[in-house]
């Protein structure tokens, strides 16, 4: 079950990304927000997965819908990580356009009820399952899928 339901307000959590540290209802501002996880970073499929997202991401844009992820490596990992999404889209040396967040601690994770109770990393420790919210500008739930 998730950490948090449709209509509560979403957490103003802080983090650190590959953006710097962020405020995430400063981050929202008043706009739209889609935040997603991914297991961890350098896999293929998160790999593919990002380098969509990086490229539809200026038709997020246009919609005023602000985009960040979230994966439970650290931000110097995500920063690496980013060069080889931008090359798959054959954008080397190109910045992925949003930043991810650093949850290396997983306190985010559990926070929003992320965590995969069957999925482990190779410390035995939980990885976080695919997740998707979209947070509306008032900075409530409006959608949640998990998977």
């Amino acid at each position: 079950m998730p950490g948090i339901l449709l209509g509560d307000v979403f957490p103003n959590f802080e983090a650190d990304t590959t953006a710097g540290r962020i405020k995430f209802h400063e981050f929202l501002g008043n706009s739209w927000g889609i935040l997603f996880s991914h297991p961890r970073d350098f896999t293929p499929v998160c790999t593919t997965e990002l380098a969509c997202a990086a490229k539809i991401e200026q038709e997020f844009k246009k919609r005023g819908v602000k985009m960040i992820a979230l994966s439970i490596d650290s931000v110097e990992d995500h920063k690496n990580w980013s060069k080889d999404v931008m090359a798959f889209n054959d954008n080397a040396g190109s910045p992925l356009p949003f930043p991810i967040i650093a949850d290396d601690n997983r306190e985010l994770s559990v926070q929003l009820g992320m965590l995969d109770p069957d999925e482990k990393d190779k410390d035995g420790l939980p990885l976080t399952a695919r997740c998707v919210f979209v947070i509306g500008p008032d900075k409530k739930l409006k959608l949640s899928i998990l998977y």
